[in-house]
Protein backbone atom coordinates (compact mmCIF):
# COMPACT_ATOMS: atom_id res chain seq x y z
CA UNK A 1 0.00 0.00 0.00
CA UNK A 2 1.45 3.36 -1.06
CA UNK A 3 1.43 6.12 1.57
CA UNK A 4 -0.30 9.30 0.43
CA UNK A 5 2.00 12.29 -0.11
CA UNK A 6 2.22 14.61 2.88
CA UNK A 7 0.46 17.92 2.34
CA UNK A 8 2.03 21.30 2.95
CA UNK A 9 -0.04 21.63 6.13
CA UNK A 10 1.24 18.26 7.37
CA UNK A 11 4.84 19.28 6.74
CA UNK A 12 4.44 22.62 8.50
CA UNK A 13 2.69 20.97 11.43
CA UNK A 14 5.52 18.46 11.77
CA UNK A 15 8.09 21.25 11.54
CA UNK A 16 6.34 23.25 14.25
CA UNK A 17 6.18 20.22 16.52
CA UNK A 18 9.85 19.54 15.95
CA UNK A 19 10.66 23.16 16.73
CA UNK A 20 8.63 23.00 19.96
CA UNK A 21 10.31 19.77 21.06
CA UNK A 22 13.75 21.15 20.19
CA UNK A 23 13.05 24.37 22.07
CA UNK A 24 11.99 22.40 25.15
CA UNK A 25 15.16 20.32 24.93
CA UNK A 26 17.30 23.43 24.58
CA UNK A 27 15.63 25.02 27.62
CA UNK A 28 16.25 21.87 29.62
CA UNK A 29 19.91 21.91 28.60
CA UNK A 30 20.21 25.57 29.54
CA UNK A 31 18.70 24.77 32.94
CA UNK A 32 21.25 21.98 33.42
CA UNK A 33 24.15 24.33 32.66
CA UNK A 34 22.84 27.18 34.81
CA UNK A 35 19.71 26.36 36.86
CA UNK A 36 16.78 28.73 36.55
CA UNK A 37 15.87 30.43 39.84
CA UNK A 38 18.60 28.75 41.88
CA UNK A 39 18.03 30.99 44.93
CA UNK A 40 14.21 31.05 44.84
CA UNK A 41 11.12 28.84 44.76
CA UNK A 42 11.56 28.30 41.02
CA UNK A 43 14.66 26.27 41.77
CA UNK A 44 12.53 23.62 43.48
CA UNK A 45 10.70 22.95 40.23
CA UNK A 46 13.68 23.19 37.88
CA UNK A 47 15.81 20.91 40.06
CA UNK A 48 14.56 17.52 38.85
CA UNK A 49 15.04 17.94 35.08
CA UNK A 50 18.30 19.81 35.62
CA UNK A 51 19.57 17.10 37.96
CA UNK A 52 18.95 14.26 35.51
CA UNK A 53 20.35 16.18 32.56
CA UNK A 54 23.50 17.37 34.33
CA UNK A 55 24.37 13.82 35.43
CA UNK A 56 23.22 12.00 32.26
CA UNK A 57 24.08 14.40 29.41
CA UNK A 58 25.10 11.66 26.98
CA UNK A 59 21.84 9.83 27.60
CA UNK A 60 19.95 13.05 26.87
CA UNK A 61 21.88 13.55 23.64
CA UNK A 62 20.88 10.03 22.68
CA UNK A 63 17.15 10.46 23.14
CA UNK A 64 17.19 13.93 21.56
CA UNK A 65 18.99 12.46 18.54
CA UNK A 66 16.38 9.69 18.26
CA UNK A 67 13.57 12.24 18.44
CA UNK A 68 15.29 14.35 15.79
CA UNK A 69 15.66 11.35 13.49
CA UNK A 70 11.96 10.62 13.86
CA UNK A 71 10.94 14.15 12.95
CA UNK A 72 13.35 14.26 10.01
CA UNK A 73 11.90 10.99 8.72
CA UNK A 74 8.46 12.56 8.83
CA UNK A 75 9.62 15.49 6.73
CA UNK A 76 10.30 18.14 9.36
CA UNK A 77 13.20 19.57 7.33
CA UNK A 78 10.88 20.42 4.47
CA UNK A 79 9.81 23.46 6.49
CA UNK A 80 11.59 26.52 7.84
CA UNK A 81 10.45 25.65 11.37
CA UNK A 82 12.06 22.23 11.04
CA UNK A 83 15.44 23.73 10.17
CA UNK A 84 15.16 26.06 13.17
CA UNK A 85 14.42 23.03 15.32
CA UNK A 86 17.47 21.23 13.96
CA UNK A 87 19.62 24.25 14.77
CA UNK A 88 18.31 24.33 18.34
CA UNK A 89 18.94 20.61 18.73
CA UNK A 90 22.50 20.94 17.44
CA UNK A 91 23.15 23.80 19.87
CA UNK A 92 21.68 21.71 22.69
CA UNK A 93 23.95 18.77 21.85
CA UNK A 94 27.01 21.01 21.85
CA UNK A 95 26.01 22.43 25.24
CA UNK A 96 25.38 18.93 26.61
CA UNK A 97 28.87 17.99 25.49
CA UNK A 98 30.15 20.87 27.62
CA UNK A 99 28.04 19.61 30.54
CA UNK A 100 29.75 16.24 30.17
CA UNK A 101 33.21 17.82 30.04
CA UNK A 102 32.42 19.80 33.20
CA UNK A 103 31.35 16.64 35.02
CA UNK A 104 34.65 15.01 34.11
CA UNK A 105 36.49 17.78 36.00
CA UNK A 106 35.27 16.26 39.27
CA UNK A 107 38.34 14.06 39.60
CA UNK A 108 40.69 17.04 39.64
CA UNK A 109 38.42 18.93 42.04
CA UNK A 110 38.40 16.04 44.50
CA UNK A 111 42.17 15.60 44.21
CA UNK A 112 42.71 19.27 45.03
CA UNK A 113 40.24 19.16 47.94
CA UNK A 114 41.96 16.18 49.52
CA UNK A 115 45.44 17.60 49.03
CA UNK A 116 44.36 20.88 50.60
CA UNK A 117 42.54 19.22 53.49
CA UNK A 118 44.93 16.37 54.29
CA UNK A 119 48.30 17.38 52.86
CA UNK A 120 51.00 14.78 53.46
CA UNK A 121 48.52 12.43 55.15
CA UNK A 122 46.74 11.75 51.86
CA UNK A 123 46.97 8.25 50.38
CA UNK A 124 48.80 6.76 53.34
CA UNK A 125 45.88 4.40 54.00
CA UNK A 126 45.26 1.02 52.43
CA UNK A 127 41.94 -0.76 51.91
CA UNK A 128 41.31 -3.79 54.12
CA UNK A 129 40.47 -5.83 50.99
CA UNK A 130 41.19 -5.53 47.28
CA UNK A 131 38.15 -4.51 45.19
CA UNK A 132 36.43 -6.73 42.69
CA UNK A 133 37.35 -5.53 39.17
CA UNK A 134 33.72 -5.19 38.04
CA UNK A 135 33.03 -2.25 40.35
CA UNK A 136 35.70 -0.06 38.79
CA UNK A 137 34.90 2.75 36.37
CA UNK A 138 33.48 1.13 33.23
CA UNK A 139 31.44 2.24 30.25
CA UNK A 140 28.77 -0.25 31.22
CA UNK A 141 28.24 1.45 34.58
CA UNK A 142 27.89 4.84 32.94
CA UNK A 143 25.40 3.51 30.39
CA UNK A 144 23.32 1.80 33.06
CA UNK A 145 23.24 4.96 35.17
CA UNK A 146 20.24 4.79 37.53
CA UNK A 147 19.39 1.21 36.47
CA UNK A 148 22.33 -0.44 38.24
CA UNK A 149 21.31 -2.65 41.19
CA UNK A 150 23.89 -1.94 43.88
CA UNK A 151 22.21 -3.79 46.75
CA UNK A 152 22.64 -7.16 45.06
CA UNK A 153 25.81 -8.73 46.36
CA UNK A 154 26.21 -6.57 49.46
CA UNK A 155 22.89 -6.69 51.37
CA UNK A 156 21.97 -10.31 51.94
CA UNK A 157 20.10 -10.41 55.23
CA UNK A 158 16.84 -8.82 56.39
CA UNK A 159 16.60 -5.29 57.73
CA UNK A 160 17.50 -5.06 61.41
CA UNK A 161 15.79 -3.02 64.11
CA UNK A 162 17.71 -0.47 66.15
CA UNK A 163 14.73 1.13 67.93
CA UNK A 164 11.02 0.82 68.65
CA UNK A 165 9.62 2.95 65.79
CA UNK A 166 8.94 0.01 63.48
CA UNK A 167 10.05 0.38 59.86
CA UNK A 168 11.40 3.87 60.52
CA UNK A 169 13.90 2.39 62.99
CA UNK A 170 15.35 -0.23 60.67
CA UNK A 171 18.78 -0.48 59.10
CA UNK A 172 20.58 -2.50 56.43
CA UNK A 173 24.15 -3.75 56.64
CA UNK A 174 26.26 -3.62 53.48
CA UNK A 175 29.34 -5.84 53.32
CA UNK A 176 31.09 -8.37 51.13
CA UNK A 177 29.84 -11.93 51.60
CA UNK A 178 33.41 -13.10 52.17
CA UNK A 179 34.16 -10.55 54.90
CA UNK A 180 35.21 -12.51 58.03
CA UNK A 181 33.01 -11.93 61.07
CA UNK A 182 36.13 -11.08 63.07
CA UNK A 183 37.51 -8.70 60.42
CA UNK A 184 37.22 -5.59 62.57
CA UNK A 185 36.43 -3.61 59.41
CA UNK A 186 35.95 0.17 59.45
CA UNK A 187 32.31 1.28 59.47
CA UNK A 188 30.40 4.00 57.61
CA UNK A 189 26.85 4.93 58.65
CA UNK A 190 24.67 6.47 55.90
CA UNK A 191 21.76 8.85 56.64
CA UNK A 192 19.33 9.40 53.77
CA UNK A 193 17.94 12.76 52.71
CA UNK A 194 14.45 13.88 51.71
CA UNK A 195 13.77 17.16 53.47
CA UNK A 196 13.11 15.42 56.81
CA UNK A 197 9.73 14.28 55.39
CA UNK A 198 10.43 11.57 52.79
CA UNK A 199 13.11 9.03 51.84
CA UNK A 200 14.38 5.69 53.04
CA UNK A 201 17.53 3.64 53.44
CA UNK A 202 17.13 1.89 50.07
CA UNK A 203 17.41 4.98 47.85
CA UNK A 204 20.62 6.94 48.34
CA UNK A 205 24.42 6.63 48.49
CA UNK A 206 24.29 3.09 47.11
CA UNK A 207 27.28 3.55 44.77
CA UNK A 208 29.33 4.89 47.70
CA UNK A 209 28.37 2.04 50.02
CA UNK A 210 29.08 -0.54 47.34
CA UNK A 211 32.46 1.09 46.65
CA UNK A 212 33.45 0.90 50.31
CA UNK A 213 31.93 -2.51 51.01
CA UNK A 214 33.85 -3.96 48.09
CA UNK A 215 37.05 -2.70 49.68
CA UNK A 216 36.41 -4.36 53.02
CA UNK A 217 34.30 -1.76 54.81
CA UNK A 218 31.00 -2.37 56.57
CA UNK A 219 28.32 0.19 55.70
CA UNK A 220 25.08 0.74 57.60
CA UNK A 221 22.13 2.50 55.95
CA UNK A 222 19.37 3.66 58.29
CA UNK A 223 15.78 4.82 58.28
CA UNK A 224 14.65 7.40 60.82
CA UNK A 225 11.34 8.96 61.84
CA UNK A 226 9.99 11.54 59.39
CA UNK A 227 7.81 14.61 59.72
CA UNK A 228 5.02 15.59 59.90
CA UNK A 229 4.41 12.58 62.14
CA UNK A 230 7.78 13.14 63.81
CA UNK A 231 8.67 16.43 65.48
CA UNK A 232 12.19 17.72 65.96
CA UNK A 233 14.41 16.43 67.57
CA UNK A 234 13.01 12.94 66.81
CA UNK A 235 15.11 12.76 63.63
CA UNK A 236 18.49 13.34 65.27
CA UNK A 237 17.54 11.18 68.26
CA UNK A 238 17.07 8.27 65.86
CA UNK A 239 20.42 8.92 64.19
CA UNK A 240 22.09 8.92 67.60
CA UNK A 241 20.26 5.74 68.56
CA UNK A 242 21.50 4.11 65.35
CA UNK A 243 25.09 5.10 66.14
CA UNK A 244 24.72 3.59 69.60
CA UNK A 245 23.31 0.38 68.07
CA UNK A 246 26.21 0.16 65.64
CA UNK A 247 28.77 0.53 68.41
CA UNK A 248 27.04 -2.16 70.46
CA UNK A 249 26.40 -4.67 67.66
CA UNK A 250 28.54 -4.11 64.57
CA UNK A 251 31.34 -6.40 65.79
CA UNK A 252 28.92 -9.31 65.24
CA UNK A 253 28.83 -8.35 61.55
CA UNK A 254 32.56 -7.93 60.99
CA UNK A 255 32.79 -4.24 61.84
CA UNK A 256 34.99 -2.25 64.21
CA UNK A 257 32.84 -0.42 66.81
CA UNK A 258 35.78 1.84 67.58
CA UNK A 259 36.00 3.23 64.04
CA UNK A 260 32.59 4.48 62.95
CA UNK A 261 32.23 7.34 60.46
CA UNK A 262 29.06 9.00 59.20
CA UNK A 263 27.77 10.41 55.92
CA UNK A 264 24.52 11.62 54.38
CA UNK A 265 23.08 13.90 51.75
CA UNK A 266 20.76 16.92 51.97
CA UNK A 267 18.67 16.40 55.14
CA UNK A 268 21.01 13.48 55.75
CA UNK A 269 23.93 15.86 55.33
CA UNK A 270 22.38 18.02 58.04
CA UNK A 271 21.73 15.09 60.39
CA UNK A 272 25.10 13.42 59.83
CA UNK A 273 27.06 16.63 60.40
CA UNK A 274 24.96 17.53 63.44
CA UNK A 275 25.47 14.06 64.90
CA UNK A 276 29.22 14.35 64.36
CA UNK A 277 29.43 17.72 66.10
CA UNK A 278 27.11 16.91 69.02
CA UNK A 279 28.77 13.71 70.22
CA UNK A 280 27.25 12.31 73.43
CA UNK A 281 24.92 15.31 73.83
CA UNK A 282 22.28 14.23 76.42
CA UNK A 283 19.45 16.31 74.94
CA UNK A 284 19.70 14.24 71.73
CA UNK A 285 19.95 10.93 73.62
CA UNK A 286 16.85 10.61 75.84
CA UNK A 287 16.92 7.27 77.61
CA UNK A 288 20.40 6.37 76.37
CA UNK A 289 22.41 9.30 77.67
CA UNK A 290 25.36 7.12 78.64
CA UNK A 291 25.82 5.62 75.16
CA UNK A 292 28.85 6.67 73.13
CA UNK A 293 27.62 8.38 69.94
CA UNK A 294 30.90 9.92 68.80
CA UNK A 295 32.16 9.29 65.26
CA UNK A 296 35.65 9.33 63.78
CA UNK A 297 34.86 11.43 60.70
CA UNK A 298 31.94 13.01 58.85
CA UNK A 299 31.32 13.34 55.11
CA UNK A 300 28.19 15.43 54.51
CA UNK A 301 26.97 15.93 50.93
CA UNK A 302 25.04 19.10 49.98
CA UNK A 303 23.77 19.48 53.54
CA UNK A 304 21.63 22.12 55.23
CA UNK A 305 23.86 23.47 57.97
CA UNK A 306 21.77 26.33 59.35
CA UNK A 307 18.02 26.51 59.96
CA UNK A 308 18.13 30.12 61.18
CA UNK A 309 19.67 31.62 58.01
CA UNK A 310 22.04 33.59 60.21
CA UNK A 311 24.26 34.76 57.36
CA UNK A 312 21.71 34.87 54.53
CA UNK A 313 23.04 31.79 52.76
CA UNK A 314 19.86 29.74 53.18
CA UNK A 315 16.55 29.76 51.35
CA UNK A 316 13.80 31.86 52.92
CA UNK A 317 11.21 29.38 51.65
CA UNK A 318 12.71 26.63 53.83
CA UNK A 319 11.88 28.46 57.05
CA UNK A 320 8.13 28.18 56.46
CA UNK A 321 8.31 24.44 55.77
CA UNK A 322 10.43 23.79 58.84
CA UNK A 323 8.07 25.83 61.02
CA UNK A 324 4.91 24.10 59.77
CA UNK A 325 6.10 20.53 59.36
CA UNK A 326 9.33 19.75 61.22
CA UNK A 327 9.73 21.93 64.32
CA UNK A 328 6.07 23.03 64.45
CA UNK A 329 7.09 26.36 65.92
CA UNK A 330 8.16 29.71 64.50
CA UNK A 331 11.77 30.89 64.55
CA UNK A 332 10.83 34.16 66.23
CA UNK A 333 8.99 32.33 69.03
CA UNK A 334 11.35 29.40 69.57
CA UNK A 335 14.82 30.53 68.54
CA UNK A 336 16.74 28.36 71.02
CA UNK A 337 15.22 25.21 69.56
CA UNK A 338 15.96 26.33 66.00
CA UNK A 339 19.55 27.06 67.02
CA UNK A 340 19.77 23.63 68.63
CA UNK A 341 18.80 22.08 65.29
CA UNK A 342 21.37 24.07 63.31
CA UNK A 343 24.69 22.35 62.65
CA UNK A 344 26.54 25.68 62.62
CA UNK A 345 25.60 26.20 66.27
CA UNK A 346 27.65 23.16 67.27
CA UNK A 347 30.93 23.92 65.47
CA UNK A 348 33.85 23.88 67.90
CA UNK A 349 37.41 22.70 68.51
CA UNK A 350 36.33 19.11 69.22
CA UNK A 351 34.89 18.51 65.74
CA UNK A 352 36.07 15.30 64.07
CA UNK A 353 37.67 15.37 60.60
CA UNK A 354 35.21 16.65 57.98
CA UNK A 355 34.96 16.24 54.23
CA UNK A 356 32.22 18.56 52.91
CA UNK A 357 30.94 18.13 49.34
CA UNK A 358 28.62 20.50 47.46
CA UNK A 359 27.80 21.46 43.87
CA UNK A 360 27.85 24.98 42.44
CA UNK A 361 24.52 24.42 40.66
CA UNK A 362 22.60 23.15 43.68
CA UNK A 363 19.02 24.37 43.28
CA UNK A 364 17.74 23.22 46.68
CA UNK A 365 20.55 24.11 49.10
CA UNK A 366 22.70 27.09 48.06
CA UNK A 367 26.40 26.34 47.81
CA UNK A 368 27.08 29.54 49.75
CA UNK A 369 25.88 27.78 52.92
CA UNK A 370 28.47 25.04 52.48
CA UNK A 371 31.16 27.69 52.06
CA UNK A 372 30.11 29.38 55.31
CA UNK A 373 30.03 26.07 57.17
CA UNK A 374 33.49 25.10 55.94
CA UNK A 375 34.88 28.50 56.90
CA UNK A 376 33.50 28.04 60.43
CA UNK A 377 34.96 24.54 60.69
CA UNK A 378 38.38 25.66 59.51
CA UNK A 379 38.37 28.53 62.00
CA UNK A 380 37.37 26.37 64.99
CA UNK A 381 38.28 22.72 64.43
CA UNK A 382 41.61 21.16 65.33
CA UNK A 383 41.05 18.37 62.80
CA UNK A 384 41.40 18.30 58.99
CA UNK A 385 38.63 19.91 56.96
CA UNK A 386 38.44 19.07 53.25
CA UNK A 387 35.99 20.79 50.93
CA UNK A 388 35.10 19.82 47.37
CA UNK A 389 32.96 22.30 45.42
CA UNK A 390 31.97 20.62 42.17
CA UNK A 391 31.39 22.87 39.15
CA UNK A 392 28.05 22.23 37.48
CA UNK A 393 26.83 19.70 40.05
CA UNK A 394 23.20 19.75 41.14
CA UNK A 395 21.67 18.56 44.39
CA UNK A 396 21.76 14.75 44.83
CA UNK A 397 24.34 14.39 42.06
CA UNK A 398 25.71 11.06 43.38
CA UNK A 399 22.49 9.07 43.79
CA UNK A 400 23.23 6.96 40.71
CA UNK A 401 26.26 6.25 38.56
CA UNK A 402 27.80 9.20 36.73
CA UNK A 403 31.36 10.52 36.49
CA UNK A 404 30.84 12.69 39.58
CA UNK A 405 29.44 9.73 41.50
CA UNK A 406 32.38 7.51 40.66
CA UNK A 407 34.95 10.18 41.47
CA UNK A 408 33.19 11.11 44.72
CA UNK A 409 33.11 7.50 45.92
CA UNK A 410 36.85 7.20 45.35
CA UNK A 411 37.54 10.50 47.07
CA UNK A 412 35.48 9.63 50.14
CA UNK A 413 37.30 6.31 50.39
CA UNK A 414 40.71 8.02 50.21
CA UNK A 415 39.68 10.55 52.86
CA UNK A 416 38.39 7.95 55.29
CA UNK A 417 41.43 5.70 54.83
CA UNK A 418 43.69 8.67 55.55
CA UNK A 419 41.73 9.31 58.75
CA UNK A 420 42.20 5.66 59.73
CA UNK A 421 45.96 6.02 59.35
CA UNK A 422 45.94 9.30 61.23
CA UNK A 423 44.17 7.71 64.18
CA UNK A 424 46.08 4.43 64.11
CA UNK A 425 43.17 2.20 63.11
CA UNK A 426 44.65 0.47 60.06
CA UNK A 427 44.16 -3.27 59.95
CA UNK A 428 46.67 -5.86 58.79
CA UNK A 429 45.68 -5.96 55.15
CA UNK A 430 47.65 -9.09 54.39
CA UNK A 431 46.00 -11.06 57.21
CA UNK A 432 42.54 -9.87 56.18
CA UNK A 433 43.09 -10.82 52.56
CA UNK A 434 44.51 -14.22 53.57
CA UNK A 435 41.43 -14.92 55.69
CA UNK A 436 39.16 -14.49 52.67
CA UNK A 437 40.93 -17.05 50.45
Amino acid sequence: MTRAPRTTDDVQRTGRRFLAVSAAGALNTANARKPFGRRGRVGTFTFFPGWLTSELPLHVIGWQALATAGFVKRGALRSKEGWLGLGLSAASWYALREVWKTSMQAGEVFDHALEEGLGDELDEGESPMAPHPEVELTRRRLVQGPLHNWRKGYVSGPSLSYGDAGRRNQLDIWKRPDLPLDAGAPVLLQVHGGGWVIGNKDQQAMPLMAHLADRGWVCVSINYRLSPRATWPDHIVDVKRAIAWVKANIADHGGDPDFVCITGGSAGGHLSSLAALSANEPEFQPGFEEADTSVRAAVPFYGVYDWTNRDGTGLASMEGMLARVVLKSKLADDRDRWEQASTMSWVGPDAPPFFVVHGTNDGLVPVEQARSFVAMLRAESKQPVAYAELPGAQHAFEVFDSPRTIYSSGAVHRFLEAVRVREGHTADTADTAEATR
